[in-house]
């Protein structure tokens, strides 16, 4: 896949952070020269010696613009620093060159989309439970059973759209991640360590997220979130009138077909957009979560129901499944794994998920890097990994938490 390319250009900055207000000037708008900081130049060094390292050393020394590339998903965002799905963390993404966004749709108790990880994680990434707002929670906290507390719960499905704008972004406050964050991006300074309890992100909803995308000039990945409440929901809204509004919502926004990805885990939501929206679904993306499946074993691969080979003659083009699925281990090599490989062979394009995710990789790298780990060192092993994921694999694009990394390797790699 070759890269795609917009107008905006991305520089190469050595600054350790990439602070908004040296990204967009005071309207909002995306300015012409965007920073990828310091994280590929440290990923880089990471690298052990070999071929890989010294053509990205050579990138570093030379090459001065980095473009914008649909090869560079950010996921939520960008919310390794930024709080997930809000206004900020996408714009910092696209400041990043990713070339498409993510916005994960959920809808309220009057049935308006908008764009949260899961239904329920009010009060795990916005700051519900310091607002009047917490009353709505289905599990406020403080609530315990047999003397062990709860964890609290509060869900879109119980607020409306005019209170669920209400809120406020903070850091997801259950992540590992955030010390690593720390690390890698270089912030350790006051401000850092109040993200997970400052209240700042701007929610948005959906058609606010597709108009943002617009402005941003980036492709759109809309993923239709499993509901958590029995649907239909309140007795009439289905899980098919869900779908529709998804991709009524998108055609509403004037966004060209050929710039959509529509996404879900349901495989029956992937045919229903087949059947009912066949130009918006040209590019739908399976999301494959059979995680129990030995994807290192082609017999096991086969025997996956839905096979890969009926996927394909479904109509579906594109599979996306977490990045341990696509990898194995040959001779201390990281290869392409046997679902990867019959993927392929079924015609299908691929898509993995998700990149700087993880946490350090110098303990394995965790659920995304499982399949690999026993080769795994360091985090210059990420690049490791989406060098494999790209030339070997042949993904057409990953999701990062951090797009400056997949934006620097792509524009170094022209061959996708």
């Amino acid at each position: 896949m070759s890269i795609h390319r917009w107008a905006a250009t991305v520089v190469l900055l050595s600054l350790p952070t990439m602070g908004l207000s040296a990204v967009f000037d005071e309207a909002g708008a995306r300015v012409g020269a965007v920073q990828l900081g310091l994280r590929p130049q440290q990923l880089v060094q990471q690298l052990a010696a070999g071929p890989l390292k010294t053509e990205l050393q050579a990138c570093l020394r030379t090459k001065r613009i980095f473009y914008p590339t649909r090869f560079s998903i950010g996921h939520r965002g960008a919310p390794l620093f930024f709080p997930e799905h809000t206004a900020e963390s996408y714009r910092a993404a696209a400041a990043m060159g990713a070339g498409i966004l993510e916005c994960d749709v959920t809808f309220t108790r009057d049935r308006q989309l908008v764009c949260r990880h899961d239904q329920c994680d009010l009060h795990s990434t916005t700051n519900i439970l310091e607002t009047d707002l917490v009353e709505t929670c289905v599990q406020p906290p403080g609530q315990q059973v047999n003397g062990a507390d709860l964890d609290a719960q509060c869900c879109t499905s119980d607020i409306t759209l005019e209170e669920f704008k209400s809120l406020k972004g903070i850091m997801h406050t259950s992540s590992s991640n955030l010390r690593w964050a720390d690390e890698l991006i270089g912030m350790k300074s006051p401000l850092r360590d109040l993200l997970p309890r400052q209240a700042g992100g701007t929610l948005l909803s959906f058609s606010e997220a597709l108009q943002l995308f617009r402005e941003l000039d980036v492709g759109v990945a809309p993923e239709l979130k499993s509901p958590r409440v029995s649907m239909p929901f309140q007795d009439e809204y289905s899980q098919q009138n869900y779908a529709a509004q998804l991709v009524s919502e998108v055609k509403a926004s004037g966004i060209a077909a050929e710039r959509v990805w529509l996404q879900s885990f349901s495989y029956d939501d992937v045919l229903y957009w087949l059947k009912a929206y066949p130009q918006y679904a040209k590019q739908v993306v399976y999301l494959d979560e059979r995680f129990n499946t030995d994807v290192n074993s082609r017999e096991s691969v086969i025997a996956m129901d839905p096979p890969l080979s009926r996927i394909a003659s479904d109509g579906v083009r594109i599979l996306a499944p977490p990045l341990f699925m696509l990898l194995g281990v040959e001779e201390g090599h990281i290869v392409p794994s046997a679902y990867a490989r019959e993927a392929k062979t079924a015609g299908l394009d691929l898509i993995g998920w998700t990149t700087e995710r993880s946490g350090s990789l110098s303990d394995g790298g965790g659920f995304y890097y499982s399949t690999v780990q026993d080769v795994i060192s360091n985090d210059g092993d990420i690049l490791t990994v989406v060098d494999v994921l790209a030339q070997q694999v042949g993904v057409i694009g990953l999701f990062s938490d951090w797009p400056a990394t997949t934006t620097f390797y792509a524009n170094c790699k022209p061959t996708l």
